[in-house]
């Protein structure tokens, strides 16, 4: 996982639905990172600091 990479979340989280999709815009050293999370219109709902065993890559940016 890495910044920029599309994600959504395995399970629910402070709030948000399984499912819920988002940017990466950080990558912690250890086992987090914070991303950035969207509605379905696009508007952000916020920035969160997930674990990242919660998370599942949809779409990898380019290296």
């Amino acid at each position: 996982m890495k910044e920029l990479d599309c994600v959504e979340l395995t399970q629910p989280f402070e709030g948000l639905p399984a499912g819920a999709k988002g940017t990466v815009v950080l990558v912690y050293p250890g086992p987090h990172a914070e991303v950035e999370f969207f509605d379905g219109e696009d508007e952000t709902i916020g920035v969160f600091t997930v674990p990242t065993s919660l998370l599942k890559v949809t779409w990898a940016a380019a290296s």
